[in-house]
């Protein structure tokens, strides 16, 4: 089904966000965390690619095996990096035969070692591209789109940022899936202006249980958003007491309260970045009311 009609159907929820290992030999260990978390009930599951699309040729491999062999709802994502008309069109037709109905369409990151985005194609050159891409050619597919609660890094202004999520919908964009954030009134700030430009699509907000200190500082400076400072004051201060499980301890915990503050205000629903971390996310999901 369609992840728009599936979030019709069934409030609150929660899905998740897998990323598949770059090495074939460590599938074993990734589907054993899928299999653990199955009890969870997720009502999608995303399948990103590595930096700058390193596991694209597991994706479609990966998304089939999610739907027949564990029954999950996957949603492919898809970039514009490495993209041309025949790669894009040969892999959505992948989907189709695996009978995998949902894609998330992105402009993706630069390479490694890449500073900024170039495109490898003319026809492919935004997110908006592929959205529109996949809804002339593929209409049955259901197509979600990224959108940024503190407004995309590149973005001349978050007015612009809003036009182009705009753009996107408008195009055939179904769902909203939010990059992460830590303050959730900047979701219920982005939702109220969304819905003021005219987006009627569910945007459902992502959470990401922070791990490590490290990765959270490299990862906000890449994707725009900001680790409120009493938050980043107490990463911090279980890093130097604890080290990186009293870190996890704290970003848990964290995650926990955003997700269930979400869910208490009207979000339809959380998207877990998982990090493929099994107990974390299966502690969030038992202290929330689903």
């Amino acid at each position: 089904m369609r992840i728009r009609e599936l979030i019709e159907a069934r409030r609150p929820f929660v899905s998740l966000e897998f990323f598949p290992p770059k090495e074939r030999e460590a599938w074993d260990g990734f589907f054993g965390v899928v299999e653990r978390l199955l009890p969870v009930r997720p009502l999608f599951v995303s399948v990103t690619y590595g930096a700058g699309g390193s596991t694209h040729a597991h994706t479609l491999e990966i998304v089939s095996r999610l739907k027949t062999a564990y029954g999950l709802e996957p949603m492919a994502h898809l970039t514009c990096v490495g993209a041309s008309k025949e790669k894009i069109r040969g892999f959505l037709r992948g989907l189709a035969a695996a009978g995998v109905d949902n894609v998330l369409a992105l402009r993706g990151d630069p390479p490694r070692g890449q500073e900024h985005f170039v495109p490898d194609s003319d026809d492919f050159r935004h997110a908006s591209d592929l959205v529109s891409f996949i809804r002339q050619e593929f209409p049955g597919l259901g197509v979600s789109v990224a959108g940024y609660p503190e407004c995309h890094p590149e973005a001349v202004s978050p007015e612009a940022d809003l036009d182009y999520l705009c753009r996107k919908v408008a195009l055939g964009g179904e769902v909203v899936v939010t990059q992460l954030f830590f303050d959730n009134d900047r979701y219920f700030d982005f939702v109220q202006k969304a819905r003021a430009a005219g987006i009627t699509a569910p945007i459902v907000p992502g959470v990401l249980p922070v791990m490590s200190l490290a990765s959270i500082k490299r990862l906000v400076g890449l994707c725009g958003a900001s680790l409120p400072p009493v938050f980043l004051a107490e990463l911090e201060a279980a890093d130097a007491a604890g080290g990186p499980a009293a870190v996890a301890k704290v970003g848990i915990a964290q995650a926990t309260r955003q997700a269930r503050d979400l869910l208490a205000r009207g979000a339809p629903g959380v998207h877990l970045y998982t990090l493929n971390k099994a107990e974390a996310v299966m502690s969030i999901i038992a202290a929330l009311d689903l």
